[in-house]
Order: C-alpha cells, then sequence, then structure tokens
C-alpha cells in the first residue's frame, strides 16, 4: 500500500507547490551508483525533459518514480506529501502513468480494448460492457486527439502517432495527474511526430505534469518548459528551457558543465564529439 503523510509542503517562489518532488534519491546495483543524490522536480501543467547521455541515469531514476526500482535513498513528494512508491500498483494509484516507447499496446485488440486491458468495465450481469468501454473510449479521444477516427481496427494498423494517442489515453482516462514520457517520437515520421507533440500541448493545458525522456534535443527544445540533465548517475543542472541554447545544454550532457561554464572554445569542441549522444 501507499502512504502518505502530511508535512509542510516546499512552494516554489511563486507559491506554487511542485506536482512532484524528487529529493535526494540514490539508487545502486551491487555497489555501482545508478542514480547518486539526485534531486528534480515537476510541476502541474509542465514538461520536464530529463536527458543525459546513455548510462547517465535518468532511467532509473524515473523508475523510482514508476513503481519499477524502489531508491535506496531519498525521498518522493506528490503534492508536497511524502509518499512511498513500492510497485506499479503504488504509482498509479497516486495518478503516476508511463508511456513506454514500445507502448505496450496489444496489437490485434482496437482502441478499446486497449484502452481498458485488464481494467474492463462489466455489466450488472458480469458480462463485458463493450458499448459503455467503447463510448469512454470514444470521449476521450475526442478529447485528446479529436481527428482520430479509426476506434474499430487493430492499433498494430495504425500510425505510430495513432498508436501514442491510444497509449496516452489508456493514462489519462484512468486519472493520470503525471506521466513519465519515454521517448514519445522515436522512429516517427514528422507528421506523426506533430501529432504528438500536439498531444503533449494538450496535456498541459489540462495541467498533466509530464517527464519527458528523449535523446533527440529538437524534442526536447520544442516540449520542455525546463531541462534536467544527468551525467554518469549525478545531476549537472535543472535550467529554464527560455534560458540556454542547445551548445549549452549539449556541454552539460557531454562535459558536465553548467551554462554559465562553457567558452567558445568548448562548444567548437562539443560540435566534434555530440553525434552518437542526443541527435543534434
Amino acid at each position: 500500500m501507499t502512504d502518505v503523510a502530511t508535512t509542510e509542503m516546499t512552494p516554489s517562489s511563486d507559491g506554487r507547490v511542485p506536482l512532484v518532488e524528487m529529493r535526494n534519491i540514490s539508487v545502486a546495483f551491487g555497489g555501482v551508483h545508478a542514480v547518486h543524490d539526485v534531486t528534480v522536480d515537476l510541476y502541474a501543467g509542465e514538461v520536464v525533459g530529463l536527458v543525459g547521455g546513455n548510462g547517465a541515469g535518468k532511467s532509473t531514476l524515473v523508475h523510482t518514480l514508476s513503481g519499477a526500482h524502489p531508491a535506496d535513498s531519498g525521498e518522493i513528494r506528490i503534492d508536497g506529501h511524502p509518499v512511498q512508491i513500492h510497485t506499479p500498483r503504488d504509482a498509479r494509484g497516486l495518478g503516476i502513468e508511463v508511456i513506454y516507447q514500445r507502448l505496450a499496446l496489444a496489437d490485434n485488440l482496437d482502441a478499446a480494448d486497449n484502452l481498458f486491458l485488464g481494467r474492463e468495465l462489466r455489466t450488472r450481469t458480469g458480462a463485458l460492457d463493450d458499448s459503455a468501454m467503447a463510448s469512454a473510449t470514444a470521449r476521450v479521444m475526442r478529447r485528446l486527439n479529436p481527428r482520430f477516427k479509426n476506434l474499430k481496427i487493430p492499433v498494430r494498423s495504425l500510425s505510430g502517432g495513432q498508436r501514442q494517442s491510444v497509449a496516452i489515453a489508456r493514462a489519462v482516462h484512468f486519472n493520470a495527474r503525471i506521466l513519465i514520457m519515454d521517448e514519445p517520437t522515436a522512429a516517427l515520421g514528422p507528421a506523426e511526430t506533430a501529432q504528438v507533440r500536439e498531444l503533449v500541448t494538450q496535456l498541459k493545458a489540462e495541467g498533466i505534469g509530464i517527464l519527458l525522456i528523449s535523446h533527440d534535443i529538437h524534442d526536447v527544445f520544442d516540449l520542455s518548459d525546463r531541462i534536467s540533465v544527468m551525467l554518469q548517475s549525478r545531476l549537472v543542472d535543472t535550467v529554464n528551457k527560455g534560458d540556454v541554447t542547445m551548445d549549452e545544454v549539449l556541454a552539460m550532457i557531454i562535459a558536465g558543465k553548467k551554462p554559465g561554464e562553457v567558452s567558445k572554445e568548448d562548444i567548437a569542441k562539443l560540435h566534434g564529439e555530440a553525434p552518437g549522444t542526443l541527435t543534434p
């Protein structure tokens, strides 16, 4: 079970309380620190891009929030209150959902069957309530993506952007307040990527907070309000997207240098090292 204790909230300078706070989180595997003393937060209606090279620790960090792997030390707060997240069920109970890169959809089922997979609605007699599930799916899809019309076909026949719509609709229908999106535009074409970006804009407008993991720096800059950069298990810094350039973020990712520490020589060197770390 998830235990929530009342404690003093930690408001920002403008009086807002973070939707999520991950404070001083550390995770080790066999004595090797995957995440070391990392603190990040997320506000309602905000996208925080979580970036770093392979092995930086970003996936392990969000696994602690999603209940896939508990932290060894540190604290997670939701709405200013400390919580214990030991399992994915604990996370879902707190309104935390994950949209994995592979989406975890059943390809042979349609949108409604995927939306309610494992959480099916039933009639008073115990039969599957297909009509209620179809109606609920149509409502949430109209809300998120009014152009989505393919409610009755197997999701294997949908485009990548439409499949993302189904996965996001499933999370939102079950009252997600916090979404972890893992490489949401990977392997998508320009039109499908645009669909996903529209979905993210809609989710922000509804007050949902999004942690975005991406290797595409264009996604990070297009979608994020703030960017948290990790390097070798530690947090380099969290910056406002509007206050930094792509080159400065690359310097954080590759060299661990904060924006004020980067010289022109550093930038020139980074352009030789950047390929393979983030998509330039």
